[in-house]
């Protein structure tokens, strides 16, 4: 059974910092693309970052680049996100999503749309 399971989010002052993490289990982490998504109250889920299988390419999006770091390691069956200088913008529940195909090439990468497995989410406030 695939399972996405997302934590470390919280409570942080503007300007602070957060890790993510995704631990996935029922499949081969290896072998898949995974997305760090988000999704604020009243807006539509939007893209953050994603990384290929073996971590070589990595993306952003415009309004997360220079703050957030994507990375994995897939011993550990874990893809992380590193959100540093976080914005009164950044608030949000961010979820990880697997993809089917190799997609972390293109900013379309970005869409959920290209995404088939989500976790439940971890609730990121900045608040100060």
């Amino acid at each position: 059974q695939v399972q996405l399971v997302e934590s470390g989010g919280g409570l942080v002052q503007p300007g602070g910092s957060l890790r993510l993490s995704c631990s996935a289990s029922g499949f081969n982490l290896d072998s898949y693309t995974i997305g760090w998504f988000r999704q604020a109250p009243g807006k539509e889920r939007e893209g953050v970052s994603c990384i290929s299988d073996r971590g070589r390419t990595t993306l952003y999006a415009d309004s997360v680049k220079g703050r957030f770091t994507i990375s994995r390691d897939n011993a550990k069956n874990t893809v992380y996100l590193q959100m540093n200088s976080l914005l009164p913008e950044d608030p949000a529940v961010y979820y990880c999503g697997r993809a089917p195909r190799p997609v972390c090439v293109t900013q379309s990468a970005l869409s959920p749309i290209a995404y088939a497995y989500w976790g439940q989410g971890t609730q990121v406030t900045v608040s100060s």
